[in-house]
Order: structure tokens, then C-alpha cells, then sequence
């Protein structure tokens, strides 16, 4: 049995991109329709929140701080610390129905994200990503509701889901280049057991997948075989991250939208971030720079 506690109280709409700042021993976190960013330390008592006026569909670290956002309108800096962005390129200006979701920051320091048109989920979106010399590339194209992304630790796998397909994919990844290649399928989210969205990779290789109404947490060894499964106190778990001062804490960010209000009051801790304690270390993450903005 795992423990599970209620990291933080603040209820989020569409909690999303965990990420775990080993320096600030700090929880970054987003309310993508909330249009939000948090941050709380371990100690505080309340998590610092900075809010905008779009969407906010995930945060990579920025390698001499600050964070980079995919935002509705494209990629940003922010600066946490003056409450300042500074627009940096929009990789799909003629596409005004779709935004940027799920995203990371590579082994090698270019951030990635996905794109989605919200409402109809018309298959519209793309998989985009930008280097430190704001040079962004498309790697997928034709996706619904991308998620899941990441790599293992030594970077030479990227896992990717589209969602509604319920299934998690693998390619092999070039690091240097940046490239992805022979695509198939990693993992599959049994009918009823939710879709996936975000995940992490853990030390040892394991992925660890939100599987959203499904109301649990899917460890997959690195063979796709499924290890164990974290069944969650909510229905709509959103994504995950390893953090705490051993990077053994899994937090998870889950979701208000789309429950009614019977549901959320049967669920207290929905929309908030949780925290479990698991026999599993993670990866600090990695860090973004670009030229003429902190490095």
C-alpha cells in the first residue's frame, strides 16, 4: 500500500506539469485552464501563485532560472522572481483554435510540446520543439491530445501518448539531433482503467503514467510490462513528477474539469496536488537556455 497525502490545497481546473526544482527544494506546477502557475517550497505554507490571461499548458526549467511556458500563444520566458514573460516564438500562428499542452525539457535542453484544438479535438495538433537557438522544429503532426512525453534516463527512448488512443508509444531518440524514429507501442491503458496522460521516468527506467478517469498512477517496467498500479483518492489524475529532497516522492496534479459538483464533493482532493512516498528515485530535471536571456 502506498501512503498518499495532499501536497498542496490550492484546487486547480486542469492541474498539469509537475516539476521538481532541486535547487529552490520546490513543487512548480500549472492550472492550464485556471491560466496559472504555482510554486510552493517545502515549509511554506501556501503556494505562491502567478497568474495570466491564456492558457498555460506546461513549464520547463530555464538553466540560470526562470522557467520556460508553453502558453496558448507560444513560447516564453518567465521570470518568476519580477513576474515578467518575454515572448520567444509561436510555433503555430495560423492555427488560433489550437494551444500548447503537455511538455518537457529533453536530456539535451530543447523543450517540447504538444499542441491540441480544445472543444472538438479535431485532429489538428502537432508535436513541436524548440532549441536554445529558438529554431522550432515539428516532429508529429495529426494528434488529438497529445501527452506523456518524456525519456528514459540515458535519453535514447522519448515516450509519447495520444491520448484518446490509450496507448503509450516509444521511439528511438537521437540526442544530438533531436530526432525521433521507429515508432511502436510501449504500453496500452486497459478499457476502464482511464487514458494516459502525463508521465516521468523514474532511475531505473520505469515510466510512470497519470492515467486520467482512471483514477490511478500505471508504473510500467522498461519492457512496457505493467509493475503496479497507485489507485488515487481522485478520478481525473493529470500528470506526475518524482520530487522531495530524495527525489522519491511522486507528485501528482489532478482535475476539477469536467466533474460535477456530486463528484468533486465526493472527491475533496480533486484539483489538488498529491504526494506519494514510493520505493522509486527520479531524475532532476533537465534545464532549457537560449542566448541573450538568463544561461
Amino acid at each position: 500500500m502506498h501512503e498518499i497525502e495532499q501536497f498542496d490545497d490550492t484546487v486547480a481546473v486542469l492541474g498539469e506539469s509537475p516539476i521538481w526544482s532541486v535547487e529552490e527544494q520546490a513543487l512548480y506546477w500549472v492550472d492550464t485552464i485556471g491560466q496559472a502557475i504555482f510554486r510552493r517550497k517545502f515549509g511554506d505554507s501556501k503556494a505562491t501563485k502567478w497568474s495570466f490571461d491564456e492558457e498555460v499548458g506546461s513549464i520547463g526549467f530555464w538553466r540560470g532560472g526562470g522557467l520556460i511556458v508553453a502558453f496558448r500563444s507560444g513560447f516564453y520566458f518567465f521570470d518568476p522572481g519580477s513576474g515578467e514573460r518575454t515572448a520567444l516564438v509561436d510555433p503555430e500562428p495560423e492555427l488560433a483554435r489550437n494551444r500548447l499542452n503537455d511538455g518537457k525539457v529533453d536530456r539535451a535542453g530543447r523543450f517540447w510540446s504538444g499542441s491540441l484544438q480544445e472543444g472538438d479535438y479535431a485532429p489538428v495538433g502537432n508535436l513541436w520543439s524548440v532549441d536554445g537557438g529558438l529554431c522550432i522544429t515539428k516532429a508529429l503532426d495529426g494528434l488529438t491530445i497529445p501527452n506523456a512525453l518524456c525519456w528514459s534516463p540515458d535519453g535514447s527512448r522519448m515516450y509519447f501518448a495520444d491520448s484518446p488512443s490509450r496507448q503509450i508509444d516509444v521511439f528511438d531518440f537521437d540526442t544530438a539531433a533531436g530526432t525521433v524514429a521507429n515508432r511502436r507501442m510501449f504500453a496500452r491503458i486497459p478499457e476502464g482503467k482511464g487514458l494516459p496522460d502525463g508521465a516521468t521516468t523514474d532511475q531505473a527506467g520505469r515510466l510512470w503514467c497519470a492515467n486520467i478517469d482512471g483514477g490511478r498512477v500505471s508504473c510500467f517496467r522498461p519492457d512496457g510490462s505493467l509493475e503496479r498500479e497507485i489507485e488515487l483518492p481522485v478520478s481525473r489524475p493529470t500528470s506526475c513528477a518524482f520530487g522531495g529532497p530524495g527525489l522519491d516522492i511522486l507528485f501528482v496534479t489532478t482535475a476539477t474539469k469536467r466533474l460535477s459538483t456530486e463528484q468533486i464533493d465526493m472527491q475533496p482532493w480533486a484539483g489538488c496536488v498529491l504526494a506519494i512516498k514510493v520505493d522509486a528515485t527520479g531524475i532532476s530535471e533537465p534545464q532549457f537556455s537560449a542566448p541573450g536571456l538568463p544561461d
